[in-house]
């Protein structure tokens, strides 16, 4: 019986499962029941594959394989768009032997198993594909990218769960400017982490160096005083220009049409709000905040709370002209939950954008204590996001729209926009 790391197993792969891989059985009966569960990455549902097994252990709830041979398969199946993330190579890619159309019923899929599971909604569930993405083959959208040297000093990428750095010739899912910099041909120190940003407004691209900031054309650290450590990001919003300065080493998405679509999306979830107080949680470098200023008016306010300091500071250099906008420093929970003395006792409306374990039971409790007429939840992760509008069901809110976006193509990684209200009452 197959049970040692490296073992080959010949498999029936059924539905996907959340994480990029789908699910099998070793040793089940003829209707698939029983049997070990495996998590298989590289293949598709209804496929049989050849897979090696790459964790296993008899006390194991589940074992994980990779698809190293295709012996059945599924229409959706084109070839790899990036062999370098296939089987035992990098992680960051795990979906690119997939086609676009289905990698969107991949990811819709998960969202509606996680909703059903998690939340006990049952909600049919449509990825929207991002303008640009089809003409370029859902390739060369990342307007930032990390790379790590190997003991040659080649630039690379780590396998997935992994620490081994895996040498590279190129990353096609980084945008045009990012591959015009040759990062791959030159030879770096080895073990040196490598950060590299290049706007899509075209903003000259910062590359970091284990933190510092690197000069291609001479080929090392510029220690200058004046050295560039930050990025201008332009993104048009609901008919107006934003223009926002970023670190390089901070947050911000990294699609480059996600800063728009995600903003849009989340005024169009909003409605009118001409007036309103809204309560912007994690704001970051204050990309919803700016658009949402607006969209409140003179008579209006905004109270942005956001915990990490480079992401503060980003803010306060965006928003400083903002007279109704108010800027919390602290961890989410602890300003909700604990600091009476700024205490936040009243919005209209809130907006969350948590970090991919969601904002979790007692931020939700603090949301719905304020009774918000409508809330918008901004999620990375599906489960995530599944887990707290269950909390926010406890607390009287029931999920309205629901949209989907495919700002990761070739990954499992799906963003969500969820707009919540009290459960009206007869």
């Amino acid at each position: 019986m197959v049970t040692d790391v490296g073992d080959m197993v010949e498999l029936e792969i059924g539905p996907v499962a959340h994480g990029g891989h789908c699910v099998a059985r070793i040793g089940a009966d003829e209707d698939g029941r029983g049997g070990r569960v495996v998590f298989v990455r590289h293949t598709l549902p209804g496929e049989r594959v050849r897979a090696r097994l790459t964790e296993t252990g008899e006390t194991a709830s589940f074992w994980r394989a990779d698809a190293v041979e295709v012996l059945s398969a599924s229409a959706d199946r084109v070839p790899s768009a990036w062999p370098a993330a296939g089987p035992g190579g990098v992680g960051g890619g795990e979906l690119a032997h997939v086609s676009l159309a289905g990698q969107r019923a991949w990811k819709a899929a998960v969202v509606a198993e996680q909703l059903q599971r998690l939340a006990h909604l049952e909600r049919e569930v449509e990825v929207e594909a991002v303008p640009g993405d089809e003409e370029r083959g859902g390739l060369g959208w990342r307007t930032r990218i990390d790379l790590v040297a190997d003991g040659s000093g080649r630039a690379g990428m780590s396998g997935f769960r992994s620490h081994d750095v895996h040498a590279l010739d190129s990353m096609p899912l980084a945008n045009e400017a990012i591959a015009e910099l040759g990062l791959f041909e030159r030879s770096w120190k080895a073990g040196s982490r490598i950060e590299v940003v290049a706007p899509a407004g075209g903003d000259i691209p910062v590359v970091l160096v284990d933190g510092e900031p690197f000069d291609l054309r001479r080929g090392r650290v510029d220690s200058r005083p004046n050295a560039r450590t930050s990025v201008r990001e332009n993104v048009h919003v609901a008919g107006r220009d934003y223009t926002y300065r970023v670190a390089a080493s901070g947050f911000w998405q990294v699609h480059r049409e996600a800063p728009a679509v995600l903003a849009g999306a989340v005024l169009d979830a909003l409605g009118d709000v001409d007036g309103w107080t809204v309560l912007d949680l994690y704001s970051g470098a204050g990309l919803f905040t700016a658009p949402l200023s607006d969209a409140v008016g003179p008579t209006g306010a905004v109270v942005a709370v956001e915990g990490d300091p480079q992401a503060l500071r980003d803010a306060r250099r965006n928003l400083h002209d903002r007279s109704n906008v108010e800027l919390h420093a602290g961890d989410v929970a602890r300003v909700m939950l604990e600091d009476t003395e700024g205490s936040i006792v009243h919005a209209d409306a809130v907006v969350l954008d948590p970090p991919r374990v969601g904002a979790g039971r007692k931020v939700v409790e603090a949301i719905a204590g304020l009774r918000p007429e409508r809330v918008v939840y901004v999620a990375c992760d599906p489960a995530a996001l599944a887990r707290d509008l269950a909390y926010f069901a406890e607390q009287g809110y029931e999920l309205g729209a629901l949209r989907a976006f495919d700002l990761f193509p070739m990954t499992h990684h799906v963003e969500c926009v969820a707009t919540l209200a009290p459960v009206a009452t007869a």
